[in-house]
Formats: C-alpha cells, sequence, structure tokens
C-alpha cells in the first residue's frame, strides 16, 4: 500500500512538472521569453506560484528541465562508447548528434531559436552545460584508470563541453564543432596514446 501511494505521489509530481515545462515552452515561443512571467506559468498549468517553485528553481529552470538526462548521456558516450574510439571521438559524436539533432523538426528548431536569442536563456544554458564537467572528467579518468582529478581529464571534458560555444555565428557551425574537435583529438592522443577505445 505504501509502495503505491509513493509511486502515485512520484508520478503525480513528474506529471506536474511535465505540464509546468510543456506550459512554459508554449507560452515563452508565443508570446517571447520576457513577456512571461512564472504566475503566467502557473496559470496555464492550473497550478500555483508555490507550487510551481517547489519545481523549479526559477523562469530560466524551466526551459530546461531534462539536466540530468544530459548528463548521464555525456558519462554513457564516454563509458559505452564502441571498441576502437577514442574518448574524444565518443565525445564528438555525442555532441554532433546532439547540436544536429532532427534539422527538421519545426518546435526543436523553435525550441534553439528561443534560447539562442534570449541571452538569459543563452546564459543560463550554457552555465547548466559545463555543470557536467566534473561528472564527465570523472567518467574519462575512471575509463583510462587515472586518478579522479586527473587534470587531463577535466581539460578533456571542459574543452568537449566548451566547444559548441565556438559554433555560434559561425557560418558553417559543424565545421567549427570538428575542427575543435580535431585540436582535442590531437592533443588528447598524444599525452593518451593507448586510448583506442574500450
Amino acid at each position: 500500500m505504501t509502495e503505491t501511494t509513493m509511486g502515485r505521489r512520484e508520478r503525480k509530481k513528474a506529471a506536474t512538472r511535465q505540464a509546468l515545462a510543456d506550459a512554459a515552452l508554449k507560452l515563452f515561443l508565443e508570446r517571447g521569453y520576457d513577456q512571461v512571467g512564472v504566475k503566467d506559468v502557473a496559470e496555464a498549468a492550473d497550478v500555483s506560484t508555490t507550487t510551481l517553485f517547489k519545481h523549479f528553481s526559477g523562469k530560466e529552470a524551466l526551459v530546461f528541465d531534462m539536466d540530468a538526462d544530459k548528463e548521464a548521456a555525456l558519462v554513457a558516450a564516454v563509458r559505452d562508447r564502441p571498441a576502437g574510439r577514442t574518448i574524444p571521438d565518443a565525445l564528438r559524436t555525442h555532441i554532433l548528434a546532439t547540436r544536429f539533432a532532427h534539422p527538421d523538426n519545426p518546435r526543436l528548431t523553435e525550441f534553439l531559436d528561443l534560447v539562442e536569442n534570449t541571452p538569459a536563456l543563452r546564459d543560463y544554458s550554457h552555465r547548466m552545460w559545463l555543470r557536467h564537467q566534473t561528472a564527465l572528467a570523472r567518467a574519462i579518468a575512471a575509463d583510462i584508470g587515472v586518478p579522479a582529478d586527473d587534470p587531463s581529464c577535466a581539460a578533456l571534458a571542459l574543452f568537449a563541453l566548451e566547444a559548441p560555444s565556438l559554433t555560434r555565428n559561425h557560418p558553417d557551425p559543424r565545421h567549427a564543432l570538428n575542427g575543435a574537435f580535431d585540436l582535442l583529438t590531437a592533443g588528447w592522443s598524444a599525452l593518451h596514446p593507448t586510448d583506442a577505445g574500450t
């Protein structure tokens, strides 16, 4: 009985969180991020602002509700990469797929445009993305069998996560990202020539 109640409670929390995220995105796309307040989002999702703040730390957080999934995917890109693929190449593949996935999805394009054209969201997104550096660096270190605080692993994690920012306003963002990863791969291979994949 307790397990069932807890399961229902967790499902209800997840549903409320999703309703808030969906309402926020819909309103932000329709009216523009700066023209929508948290009260508007709460009303659209039919909850109180108090409930909204139980699920999200602030207005920017409403747009980015998949943070833990992104970190898990980055770690998995290293840990579960195919045999023969180096860590930088695994990260390149993952980040290219994430950055350029679904180019024909109009809703995704609208979302990316919203983030890119709203300074508060762009800055928040960048800060969130870089928060994954520690987990990624630890996964890299564990994979190659060095201490968790190894500086080369921390550097690769940081530079890999920063690479997408180099594509902003570049006429050929895919080329810019590949160029950054070519440099990372060469440097990493010089330091860790035994990293040829799992």
